[in-house]
């Protein structure tokens, strides 16, 4: 995306971004519909980390502008998957050669990778001021992981002043059916607020569903969470936008 530059007399914020959640939940399909407002179906896993940036006019005094960091998923899927199915097999720089069914050598391979993402981790997150934790509403158990990737950002990272970073839960893919769960918006509300989150949006890649939505709600708690002064923000209760009638939307960004 071309940079564009503040007009004389306006306000340029930075802030980096992170965009977190387990392996296949749309975390890159978001940045692409976000940034370059396209989708496609067929985006290979994140290996590591990539970035996007998003330039926002965001008032008539300010520019925001959003370095988005798409990290990849720290449970080891994407580094194990890498290795050939035969009965043993070679890893470089970890002195180990084990067969795939000697538990034990597998144990140690998988604690080492867990090491190295969570060491990797910790560099990625440096210096975020926001992120996105996403799961999908199609496969409960990324739903399940949700408090794991709180909890690791919160070890990793805090704001200046030591609070957590804000950070916006995003149900992904509500365009391919609904669960229980989601259906719920005041259950979400409440876990949402129990374990931190400035707010949580139903969304769709594929259709465009509060993606932006999510990121304004994210920049606002930004913005409040600096020393700057900020007018009084009301609360955000999203309303349904709909694309058809067979969608709708439930979401809510909390009072800063």
């Amino acid at each position: 995306m071309q940079k564009r530059p503040a007009a004389a007399g306006q306000k340029e914020r930075l802030y980096k971004l992170l965009v977190i959640g387990d392996l296949g939940v749309g975390k890159t399909s978001i940045i692409k519909r976000y940034v370059h407002q396209n989708f496609s179906p067929h985006y290979r896993a994140t290996i590591g980390v990539d970035f996007a940036l998003k330039v926002l006019s965001w008032d008539p005094e300010t520019v925001v502008r959003l370095q988005l960091w798409d990290i990849a998923d720290g449970s080891c899927n994407e580094w194990m998957s890498s290795f050939p199915a035969p009965a043993s097999f070679a890893v470089r720089n970890t002195g180990l050669r084990e067969p795939r069914d000697n538990i034990q050598g597998f144990k140690k391979l998988l604690r080492k990778c867990q090491e190295r993402f969570g060491n990797m981790t910790r560099v990625y997150y440096r210096e975020a001021m926001g992120a996105f934790i996403v799961f999908d509403v199609t496969r409960p158990a990324t739903f399940e992981a949700v408090t794991k990737w709180k909890e690791d950002l919160d070890t990793k990272l805090t704001l200046p002043n030591g609070k957590p970073v804000p950070t916006v839960l995003l149900a992904n893919k509500c365009d391919q059916g609904k669960e229980v769960l989601v259906n719920n918006g005041f259950k979400m509300e409440q876990f949402c607020q129990e374990n931190g989150f400035v707010g949580w949006f139903e969304t769709s890649a594929k259709e465009n569903i509060n993606i932006d939505e999510a990121s304004r709600c994210l920049v606002k708690h930004i913005i409040a969470s600096e020393s700057d002064p900020v007018p009084d923000i009301e609360v955000d209760v999203i309303k349904p936008h709909l694309n058809s009638s067979k969608m709708f939307s439930c979401s809510a960004c909390f009072k800063p």
